[in-house]
Parts: structure tokens; sequence; C-alpha cells
């Protein structure tokens, strides 16, 4: 297999599993992250292990994914890199923005929801309109973003990132509906609360989340990252061409069942 995939968010988690997977699928894997520290060796050892997966077809970019610059700089290393074939797929995995209340001692400032809905929903758009122009989307490409039922249910501290999870499921469907007669689809996979660090980011009571999760949960288990890079893998296939502007719950029924809390 000569194609490859492009995933912003690519170092941990369910972009990290995303990566592995595809891999064993026998795609090259384009990624971004944009880590420091423990987290950035993270990174470096799951793009390691990639390379032995698929033969050292990948590339890692450590940067702001979400920054207009970085997306000037680098399409066209990816056009490059694929011969300027079209990327089977474009996974927005990016988990960084701000989780607060809207009201309280810390209520959410103008800057960290501007920040937080642009990183988290609209940079979506703006790589899929830059992917387009460049011919790095046609027939066949999925756009695929991932969300969660915090987006219809309130949840404390999760407004900023409700308001983008919201933001790109409307791109989404938008995406979808004027790309779809060229063969391009887009589509949001929806997670059930998952045991990652961007969990433990959004709620210092993450552990009774993932424990109240395992009650409620039809299948009594929280959703792994495993569990969304197999549904992602499933979307590639071509039984999947005529999903489209719709949201694939990937959650074992969670979605169905009650409070969160």
């Amino acid at each position: 297999m000569t194609d490859w995939v492009l995933i912003l968010g690519c170092s941990t988690g369910h972009g990290g599993a995303t990566a592995k997977r595809l891999a064993e699928d026998g795609y090259g894997i384009i990624g971004f992250h944009f880590d420091r520290g423990d987290v950035k060796k993270v990174a470096e050892e799951a793009r390691d292990a990639i390379a032995e997966i698929n033969g050292g077809r990948v590339h890692f970019w450590n940067t702001n994914a979400a920054d207009s610059d970085t997306m000037d700089e680098y399409i066209p290393q990816i056009k490059e890199i694929t011969g300027g074939k079209p990327l089977k797929l474009m996974l927005h995995s990016i988990a960084f923005g701000t989780t607060t209340n809207f009201f309280g001692e810390k209520p959410v400032t103008q800057k960290q929801m501007d920040m937080t809905v642009h990183v988290m929903g609209n940079s979506m758009l703006y790589w899929t309109q830059k992917l387009f122009d460049a011919k790095l989307i046609g027939n066949g490409s999925r756009i695929l973003g991932l969300t969660s039922e915090g987006n219809y249910l309130a949840m404390d501290g999760y407004g900023p990132v409700s308001v983008a999870k919201v933001a790109m499921e409307a791109i989404i469907r938008q995406i979808g509906w004027e790309l779809g007669e060229l063969g391009i689809t887009a589509n949001a996979v929806q997670a059930g609360i998952t045991p990652t660090r961007a969990l433990t980011k959004i709620t210092e009571h993450w552990e009774d989340w993932v424990e109240n999760t395992k009650k409620r949960n039809p299948m009594r288990r929280t959703t792994t990252p495993e569990d969304i890079a197999k549904t992602i893998s499933m979307l590639l296939q071509p039984e999947a061409d005529f999903i489209n502007c719709s949201i694939i719950y990937c959650d074992g029924g969670e979605h169905r069942s009650g409070s969160f809390s």
C-alpha cells in the first residue's frame, strides 16, 4: 500500500493508537504533535515503533499544528512525501484547550475561549481548505474528527471544549455536504470516557468519572484508544464510502445510558 494518512495530534491517546493501527494496516503515517518533556519522549518512541511496523514510512513533526504558518510551511512537504497523491485520511485529534467553567473563581476569558475553539474546532476547517487547494484530498479521502457526549451534556469545566467540539461537528457536516460530490467524506467519531492524558486535564475527579462509566456503560468498561483506532481503520474501507456528514458512536452504548456523573 502506498497511501498516506495525516494525523493532527499523533503522539498519545486516540491519535497515537490510530497512528499505530493504520501503520499496521500498511499506511504511511504523517503526524503532528506539540509536546514537551517526558511526553515528547513518548512521541519519539511512538514514531520509532511505527517505523518498525511500516518500514520507516513515518514523519512526525513537533510543532503547533493549529497555526496557519505551520500549515503553509508543511503542506508542501506533505505533498512531496505523498508524491502529490491525495491523502487517504486527515484525522483531527488535537486535545489542547482551556478546561474551566464560564462562571466562578476562574471564569473562562475571551482569549482562552478563542484559543480553544480555534485549536480544537476551527483549525480543522483551515487544514481541510489548504489540503483541498493543494489537491491533497480527493476522491476516497476521509476527513475525521473526534467528539464526545460533552457536546450535548453540561460537564464541570468542559464548557470551552464543548463549544469547540460543537463547532467542529458543524464544520464536519458542512465539509461533507460541500465535498461529498467529489467523493470526499467527513464524519465525527464519538468516543466514550477514555482514561487518557487529556481526561486528566478536564477534571481532578477523572478517576470517579472512570469508575462511574464502568457502571453505566452497557459493556461495563471504558472506551480505549484502540477501540477508536479500530473504528477509524474500518471507516477507511471502501464499504464506508457512503458514510458522510455523520457521527459514528464508538462507546459501547454509553451515550444511551444516562448521566455521566
